[in-house]
């Protein structure tokens, strides 16, 4: 039998298998390529979608912090002056419900190295807040005092600062580890916080 009568079927046979080959695993490539750019696009959404849940939490913790110093003020300023102001006494419980709140979705949120300064301020707060109450209701501890109370007020204001100056920070890195930076703001639409210094 002639070889070259053999071959030729054999040569169109390895040639269909190859075109099919080349088909199938240039399919295979694309899939696999289409596959790890959607990896790549939820990644991102993710790591958008956390970057502002984080962001909101501090807004509402920074937030809740301020309106809390602010109502222990006004507080401690009708104590000083000696007059029935209800709608103080509700404000201050008001603040302090929204403060409660704020720490507990922080807790669930934040870094630790954030969360140690939120702690620091919650819990600082809260002995404030029993020391005013007490000295509102004509029951003070040893301790207790309006000049006492003061002071811890102040305190707290710097250790606000503080607990920005670590959110800041956090959201820094977050921006700068997503690669998407665009004027100094996340792509996401997650600004920058931004100190205040009147806080007194």
């Amino acid at each position: 039998m002639d070889i070259g009568v053999m071959t030729a079927p054999l040569v169109a046979v390895v040639g269909v298998v190859g075109t099919l080959m080349s088909a199938l695993l240039t399919q295979r490539a694309a899939d696999r390529s289409r596959q790890r750019e959607q990896e790549r696009t939820e990644g991102a959404w993710d790591r958008r979608i956390e970057a502002r849940e984080r962001w909101a939490c501090y807004v509402a913790l920074n937030i809740s912090g301020r309106h809390y110093l602010a109502a222990l003020t006004d507080q401690l300023h009708a104590l000083g002056h000696d007059v029935e102001l209800p709608n103080v006494r509700q404000r201050l419980t008001d603040a302090r419900d929204d403060h409660r709140e704020a720490y507990a979705e922080a807790q669930l949120i934040l870094p630790d190295r954030v969360l140690d300064h939120a702690e620091a301020v919650s819990h600082g707060l809260g002995s404030v807040y029993g020391m005013v109450r007490r000295l509102d209701d004509g029951t003070p501890e040893t301790a207790d005092s309006p000049s006492a109370a003061h002071e811890e007020i102040r305190a707290l204001w710097e250790r606000l600062r503080q607990m920005r100056a670590q959110m800041r920070a956090d959201l820094a890195a977050s921006r700068s580890q997503s690669g998407r930076r665009r004027g100094g703001a996340e792509e996401s639409g997650v600004a920058p916080a931004t100190d205040r210094h009147s806080e007194e």
